[in-house]
């Protein structure tokens, strides 16, 4: 085989070579626009949002109740304590039932025996109207055989409101949860006697909660005008659900502040009776508020900031001063941003666009 001339490789080897860098700079000018093609934006506008004016609150549960002894006795069994979970339903203390299981065998008695003499009256009647009706006794003694029936017929009434009396305070020997919830709190020990009236436990519900704040009074007027609220947790940006507003109508003469309470929507987690929340409510409109969505806000050490699009389309970070919260996603801004600026509402892919085109600079030099 003929080797060929050791130019004529070399010659072919630069040519091969240069053809590769004109293909990867193709591939490159064709990946730039798809990159930023690819870039979601929004244009920032100035808009009238709500003015906000922030108070503390404090949660409480909807269902807090304490159950009671409705009956005599002594205490035999408690089946929770403090910190337990309670299901709706659930028999939570039960009370010795001796003396109540004796009134309802005394009731059974006393009814069967009323509804004995009933019967017997219901035939002696019937007996003494067939007679009167053949004339052979006096209307005296048909007029007794009714009274009689008659006065059956009440002990017979008597003793069935005995035996429902006797049969409640039975019952009343379980104690039943009207509700699911948690114990925060046992009134009696063990062997204790307790009476109608006597707290055994108490319990909340942690399903549906409100908030209580303390309004003052040069705010009451504004608040009551608005009539909506945005409750926050300690450390989350994102709002509660808020059910309804009420209003006391009137102040605490002490400090002269309205109470408001803020009804939450059902299945809030995370928050228990006590705790202090922020409470913003709407006091107006304020005009001219730039705003952007906070997803698009990126912080890197001490710089908050977002990206902004310039006249090309390329992203650049800008540092901005923030404000406070509008709603579950919108932030307004004090400085540094202008309305009809565009922004990148994704802040990492913008940053990855910015690196591919610094990437892309350098190459080209």
């Amino acid at each position: 085989m003929k080797m060929l001339p050791k130019w004529l490789l070399i010659v072919g080897l630069s040519a091969l070579s240069a053809c590769g860098k004109v293909e990867q700079s193709a591939n490159s000018e064709a990946v730039k626009p798809a990159v930023q093609s690819t870039l979601q934006t929004a244009k920032v506008n100035a808009v009238g949002t709500p003015e906000l004016h922030y108070l503390d609150g404090h949660v409480e549960a909807v269902n807090e109740s304490t159950i009671s002894a409705q009956t005599s006795g002594v205490i035999e069994k408690l089946f929770y304590d403090v910190d337990d979970y309670v299901e709706p339903g659930k028999v939570i203390a039960r009370i010795k039932s001796k003396n109540q299981q004796a009134g309802v065998e005394q009731a059974q008695a006393s009814l069967d025996e009323a509804q004995a003499r009933y019967t017997e009256a219901q035939a002696d009647f019937a007996r003494i109207s067939e007679i009167y009706a053949k004339r052979l006794v006096p209307k005296a003694d048909l007029d007794a055989a009714q009274a009689g029936l008659k006065a059956a017929e009440a002990r017979l009434a008597a003793a069935k409101a005995q035996m429902t009396q006797a049969g409640e305070q039975l019952g009343y020997t379980s104690l039943i949860a009207p509700y699911g919830g948690i114990v925060i709190k046992r009134h009696v020990q063990l062997g204790e006697a307790v009476n109608p009236g006597t707290p055994v436990m108490t319990g909340i519900s942690l399903d549906k909660m409100r908030v209580v704040v303390e309004v003052p009074q040069r705010l009451i007027a504004k608040v009551r005008q608005e009539k909506k609220a945005f409750v926050f947790q300690d450390g989350s940006n994102k709002s509660l659900a808020v059910d309804s507003l009420t209003f006391f109508p009137y102040a605490d003469p002490k400090t002269n502040a309205f109470k408001v309470r803020i009804d939450l929507k059902a299945g809030v987690q995370d928050l228990f009776p006590g705790m202090f929340v922020k409470v913003a409510f709407v006091m107006g409109q304020q005009e001219g508020v730039v705003s952007v969505p906070e997803s698009a806000v990126v912080v890197r050490s001490e710089v908050i900031g977002v990206y902004v699009l310039n006249a090309d389309g390329k992203p650049a970070l800008r540092q901005i001063r923030l404000g406070k919260k509008l709603d579950d996603d919108t932030i307004s801004v004090l400085a540094g941003l202008a309305a009809g600026e565009t922004i990148a509402l994704d802040p990492v892919h913008a940053a990855i666009s910015l690196k591919q085109q610094a990437a892309e600079v350098t190459h080209d030099e």
